[in-house]
């Protein structure tokens, strides 16, 4: 490929620094004849704040910084179209390794309602999940959390680029017996308070200054909400042309709440209130009508979901870690969903969704012709880009943000180098990102996250965690304390 046939010079002011990259050994580009990723060789790319001004051959212009690329890799940055940053940092140690039989091991009922974080906690896990995934090569996330005051400005400052997904509900759910589902329709009034909140998120992130921030429209579960509630909410993201995201087909315990209140697959009823549009992301989407836990009687909601163009966010690591996988990744996208890729959970390692997203879709379909790397890369960056209504992310090409990521060849973990994508992939992951750059920020350099103390960020995250340990007795319908909820993995040796 001739990359250089897209080149184009820079306008340059003074206020506008150029930065290039010189002789990158491999390079990740947007190939636009052919609409897909394509690796380049030996080529020089040179960006600004303005975004990516140069791909190809030796750049002739003037800049401000120069990069020898000889050793490195550079690809686009990743899109995390789905996560919770504000608490799941905190869950670590304790839902890695849980049960929870009377709902098919789902950690939704049991275990998220006893082990939230308090304020000081939520702006601690924010943090340490931001470094996190900065450092993993991600430069674009959807933080899906509950608003607070202070949230636009506390993930600016990491330098990310950040999509606001303010929940909001109807009803919280609990169990008090751990078999069966309380859903508490007399919080409704607080779901339409959290619904403008929601609405004020959406002008506080898209007046930022950073002009990093956007939002989207974001109940929190389709069996939390009323049904006007989610059309409003729909209609919302219409009018002001955002995207639209809810949890839906996420527990067998959900399809059938679902299949109780209104005949049909979750699915099938977003569908059936008209909120299932081209704008909407359904988050996780595995318990469709044809997953065979269900065992169920139609094979629908595959077509539904490619008929609609919604898109489904995948986030492998915290479903696998209960036995669960979407059936299969190959399989929806060959239906012609669109499907990115989110976190979910902790860690916030965009790399590591990626080996698992690859690597459980070909354990389940028992074939390793489910799903390739390339597209696997493609649902983290330009099936992201199109999740959020956007294509000037998710690829290096002229015009694009320069949302960058420069990873090291001479990384022990990518030699002997023979195949880079693929060795990032399932070898090296972050050990292998040296610098990253978001806007054309440099925001990770040599390994080390420059906009996140994470020292300090880890010891206020450790604390949070003891005080929201302390807590569960009381939160849990059991009474249990948290070694009963999840115990160690070992068993300890009597005190001498």
């Amino acid at each position: 490929m001739d990359v250089t046939t897209s080149n184009r010079l820079p306008i340059l002011t003074p206020e506008v620094p150029i930065t290039v990259i010189r002789n990158i050994a491999w390079a990740i580009v947007w190939d636009e004849a052919n609409g897909c990723h394509a690796y380049a060789r030996d080529v020089d790319v040179a960006f600004s704040t303005d975004g990516i001004v140069w791909i190809g051959g030796s750049y002739p212009g003037p800049f401000a910084a120069e990069v020898a690329g000889e050793r490195l890799m550079v690809m686009p940055g990743l899109i995390n179209i789905h996560s919770h940053p504000t608490s799941e940092p905190m869950n670590k140690g304790i839902t890695d390794e849980i049960r929870s039989p009377n709902f098919h091991h789902s950690s939704l009922y049991e275990f998220l309602p006893v082990l939230g974080p308090d304020e000081e906690g939520r702006r601690a896990c924010l943090d340490v999940a931001l470094a996190e995934l900065l450092l993993s090569g991600c430069t674009t996330v959807v933080d899906y959390s509950r608003p607070f005051d202070g949230w636009v400005d506390q993930v600016a400052e990491s330098g990310i680029r950040a999509c606001f997904a303010g929940s909001f509900r109807s009803a919280p759910w609990s169990t008090p017996d751990g078999h069966s589902l309380n859903y508490d329709w007399s919080m409704e009034p607080r779901g339409k308070e959290d619904f403008e909140r929601a609405k004020d998120v959406v002008d506080q992130a898209f007046a930022h200054e950073s002009h990093r921030m956007s939002a989207m429209m974001s109940p929190a579960q389709i069996d939390t909400c009323t049904e006007d509630l989610l059309i409003a909410a729909h209609d919302h993201a219409v009018e002001y042309e955002l995207p639209f995201q809810i949890h839906a087909a996420q527990s067998v315990a959900e399809f059938h709440e679902i299949v109780r209140r209104h005949g049909c697959s979750p699915i099938q009823w977003l569908d059936r209130i008209g909120v299932l549009s081209d704008r909407a992301i359904v988050s996780h989407g595995i318990f469709a009508d044809h997953h065979p836990w269900l065992h169920w009687t139609t094979d629908d909601d595959l077509e539904v979901l490619a008929a609609r163009g919604a898109t489904v966010a995948h986030c492998p690591t915290v479903f696998m870690r209960r036995g669960i996988a979407l059936q299969t990744l190959g399989r929806y996208l060959a239906r012609g969903i669109n499907v990115g890729i989110g976190t979910d959970t902790y860690p916030h390692n965009m790399l590591e969704e990626l080996f698992n997203a690859g690597t459980v879709a070909r354990v389940v379909r028992g074939s390793p012709v489910d799903v390739t790397t390339a597209q696997v890369l493609d649902a983290a960056t330009v099936n992201g880009a199109r999740a959020l209504l956007r294509d000037d992310i998710g690829r290096l090409a002229v015009g694009c943000k320069a949302d960058l990521v420069m990873v090291d060849l001479s990384c022990p973990s990518m030699r002997p180098l023979r195949e880079p994508l693929r060795t990032l992939v399932y070898c090296a992951r972050e050990r292998a990102v040296r610098d990253v750059y978001v806007d054309g920020q440099l925001v990770v350099r040599d390994r080390e996250c420059l906009t996140v103390d994470l020292t300090n960020s880890l010891e206020r995250l450790e604390s949070a965690q003891q005080r929201a340990l302390d807590r569960v007795p009381q939160l849990d319908w059991a009474g249990r304390d948290v070694d009963e909820l999840a115990p160690l993995a070992l068993d300890s040796l009597p005190s001498s």
